[in-house]
């Protein structure tokens, strides 16, 4: 009996030895007398370098420190934002995630993230691009932290400049010489085009790039809910899109389109398309499809002299949905993904535009050759690219005016008559 006694005293012993090193909490891990606080970072992206990438950066931050452990979830494209917003509903949101940096404000209002002024210092503000900085303010509080912008550029193909007796080194600088150089470089085989010089909605350049660049920069909306749709600037950037359209024939260029479905089977990449506006991260899938190809790479061609070489932007922020549980360590994980040396590295590797000015210039010393200058134009080109913010009220003004500036293009509308409508359309929803 005694020693039946004294072997069970030991089981209960040891057992509690063993509980107490367990830390007795499954959702926090013990680290000295502290316990880890984990959190689940969501991106959409799941796969690729930026995967990779994000992948390591989280590995990395993990190993870096013992207080707090992050795990990647992959949410798709389609769903990431709603999900995050039934997320936040419930009271159980991921505790970092990607969002889309136009459209922080609107989410500020609907109290959707979290009001970052406790954690943000001056030095981190200005170590951001002004305009990218402003995008993540509402009413003079910040609520996310900038992570990656884009612009757009012209790409041209040197040979077939050479070919038809352009100078390579020599490109389109307005609208005008747009038209002279597209001019020179199609070939048409009776009434099909066999290779167009341009077309301005080829590529990644909607309508709204070309109305806000006729207009100085300034695009459909602005903060403070006025709208600048039916301006006479616009109309005829858009009497100039419809003209493109008569030239070619609506027809025509709906075919030639229809040829090719992006990726490696793009018409620029394939040589039958002349010149084109795209991100500047296109110059990556130039160097994967067709790396020996000899492309140059220059600003959008303003309207007229002196006008600006007007560009448009988007991008992402990091951001910590309202009602996340460790808001603190969430703005330690955040802070390190916009630091310096993560955002030069991010760079490097994905050819992204990131929101750190420093970073930035690094990640030109860093690069080599042409990926070098074409990294640097995107940098300088941030300061003629249009970070557009939408009032507050009408999140996608854009939804409203595209679809008629598109029938203005086709020709079932006249230019003026689009605007017009598009401008009592946008006022009618922002009242």
């Amino acid at each position: 009996m005694t020693k039946r006694f004294f072997s069970i005293l030991l089981l209960v012993v040891v057992g509690a030895i063993i509980a107490g090193c367990s830390g007795g909490d499954s959702s926090n891990a013990s680290s000295g007398d502290s316990e880890v606080v984990e959190l689940e970072f969501w991106t959409f992206w799941g796969g690729g370098a930026r995967n990779e990438l994000i992948e390591g950066l989280v590995e990395d931050f993990n190993e870096s420190q013992d207080e707090i452990k992050v795990d990647h979830l992959f949410v798709p494209w389609d769903d990431i934002w709603t999900k995050n917003l039934a997320q936040i509903a419930a009271g159980n949101p991921p505790d970092v995630i990607v969002n889309d940096i136009r459209t922080v404000s609107q989410r500020a209002e609907k109290n959707q993230n979290t009001n970052l002024s406790e954690y943000v210092d001056e030095e981190m503000k200005d170590s951001f691009f002004p305009n990218q900085w402003e995008t993540v303010v509402h009413e003079g509080e910040p609520y996310a932290l900038p992570f990656t912008t884009d612009t757009r550029l012209l790409y041209y193909n040197k040979d077939l400049f050479e070919e038809v007796g352009l100078d390579p080194e020599q490109p389109p600088t307005t609208w005008q010489e747009l038209e002279e150089y597209a001019a020179k470089l199609d070939k048409k085989e009776g009434d099909r085009y066999e290779q167009i010089g341009f077309y301005p909605l080829y590529g990644n350049s909607g309508p709204d790039v070309w109305l806000t660049s006729g207009d100085g920069g300034r695009h459909y909306t602005d903060e403070n809910g006025d709208a600048f749709i039916n301006t006479p600037e616009k109309v005829e950037a858009l009497e100039w899109l419809r003209g493109w359209s008569e030239k070619y024939g609506q027809r025509n260029v709906d075919d030639f389109q229809a040829n090719f479905n992006g990726g490696g089977s793009d018409p620029f990449l394939m040589g039958q398309l002349g010149m084109m506006v795209h991100t500047g991260t296109y110059y990556s899938d130039v160097l994967e499809v067709a790396p020996d190809m000899n492309i140059g790479v220059a600003p959008i061609p303003e309207k007229e002299p002196g006008s600006g070489h007007w560009s448009q932007g988007g991008g992402f922020v990091m951001e910590i949905p309202y009602g996340a549980k460790h808001p603190e360590a969430s703005f330690e994980f955040i802070k390190y993904l916009t630091s310096e040396e993560v955002q030069k590295k991010y760079a490097v590797e994905t050819f992204d535009n990131i929101a750190h000015i420093e970073a930035s210039q690094q990640a030109i010393e860093e690069l080599s050759g042409q990926q070098k200058d074409v990294y640097a134009l995107t940098v300088e080109n941030l300061d003629s690219t249009v970070l557009w913010m939408p009032p507050l009220e009408l999140p996608r003004p854009e939804d409203i005016v595209n679809p008629l500036v598109e029938q203005a293009v086709r020709g079932d509308l006249t230019p003026q008559e689009a605007l017009d409508q598009a401008q009592q359309e946008v006022e009618a929803e922002l009242e």
